[in-house]
């Protein structure tokens, strides 16, 4: 006998004429809207009734037919759905609409013998300033989970096999039958006895103590490219732990530091470089030669130079990463006064103070420069 007085089709939403996918999106929608285990409003659980009977006649050909043609009269006592009957034997919310809409409740929830992926390692490599700006290779030391070098794997003794598990037939699952509101649906759940292998190990392999695998040192070679930065990670694809049955192996990332230059600083792709220079240099400019990461390289100093002028070598610094470029050595020039003195230095300073005289004179300014140049060339 049916309970709703109301039409199946307003009661889903949906036109005479719909399609089955129509009508089962459509109790999908309010069912999921006026579940119980979902909505505790008062008339959700009648509602829900509601819904799940016009869908239990209109879902099915025969009944939909009879109910298209009578009405409420032509389903009777059968159309009508049986409520919650069968409703305990769900987990609940979750469990009824896996199984009804094809989720991970039944048949597809994964047995413990299917493959995984092996987990991520991670590795830190400390690199001198060069190596990072120029590559290199570096051979690096991992203990790692590898197969069992004894059992190879198969986690028996060798004067021992696997045999298959007489619960499941090897198969690592087994089949439960549940009866629902929607009918009796088949659970494929993890074999209890195997669990979900497949097979019983009746005596392990003492290396791994049945494991089938062990950790082990493996040494590899890293090549570093030229320009990485600090805190960079390379990914060496698949060089992490290895899966279970048959899935892939993880990776394995390389952290890399970079140590510090006694010299030398990096900004992004530039070398910062500080250098010293005395106060007749800065006077009088000078050609030296400047330290940079490969040969030495010529900088001219102009005459008139000032504590913290900025002077770029181009080309001379960091390559781009997976790049023929590179950034610039810069160089920031410090003119140092000397501390100390010989009795020539002094008498020499006293002239460059004489020749100065009046520091206010505009003609003075102009002309310091080569009165400089006079006093260390030792004109008169």
């Amino acid at each position: 006998m049916t309970t709703s007085k109301r039409d199946f089709y307003d009661v889903l939403g949906v036109p005479r004429g719909s399609s089955e996918e129509e009508i089962r999106k459509a109790f999908r929608k309010y069912a999921l809207e006026y579940h119980p285990d979902r909505n505790k409003s008062e008339g959700a659980a009648d509602k829900f009734k509601e819904i799940n009977e016009a869908y239990q006649v209109l879902s099915d050909t025969k009944k939909r037919a009879d109910y298209d043609r009578f009405g409420h009269a032509g389903v009777g006592q059968n159309g009508g759905a049986r409520g919650f009957e069968g409703y305990e034997n769900f987990g609940g919310f979750g469990d009824i609409f896996d199984a009804f809409f094809g989720g991970g409740g039944f048949g597809t929830r994964s047995r413990r013998g299917s493959a995984t992926r092996g987990a991520d390692q991670e590795f830190a490599i400390r690199l001198e300033f060069e190596e990072a700006v120029f590559g290199v290779d570096k051979e690096i030391e991992i203990q790692r989970t590898e197969v069992c070098s004894q059992c190879k794997g198969t986690r028996s003794a060798s004067d021992s096999a696997p045999t298959t598990c007489t619960n499941c037939n090897g198969a690592g699952q087994v089949r439960r039958a549940h009866q629902s509101i929607f009918g009796q649906f088949t659970q494929v759940v993890v074999c209890g006895t195997c669990r979900g292998e497949g097979k019983i190990i009746s005596q392990p392999c003492s290396h791994c103590r049945g494991a089938g695998r062990e950790q082990r040192k493996r040494r590899m070679e890293v090549s570093i490219p030229a320009g990485i930065d600090d805190g960079t990670q390379i990914r060496l694809t698949g060089e992490g732990e290895p899966g279970t049955n048959g899935g892939r192996a993880g990776d394995l990332y390389v952290s890399v530091r970079i140590k510090a230059h006694e010299f030398f600083q990096r900004q992004g792709n530039d070398i910062l470089y500080t250098m010293p220079i005395n106060v007749a240099q800065a006077a009088l400019g000078a050609k030296l030669k400047i330290p940079t990461l490969e040969l030495d390289a010529d900088l001219e100093i102009p005459a008139g130079t000032q504590t913290g002028e900025v002077f770029r070598l181009k080309g001379k610094g960091v390559p781009h990463l997976r790049s023929s470029r590179r950034g610039d050595h810069i160089v920031r020039v410090i003119v140092e006064t000397p501390k100390t003195l010989s009795e020539e230095q002094s008498r020499l300073f006293q002239e460059l103070a004489q020749s100065f005289g009046d520091q206010n004179s505009d003609e003075n300014d102009k002309n310091w420069l080569g009165k400089i140049k006079d006093v260390f060339s030792g004109a008169e």
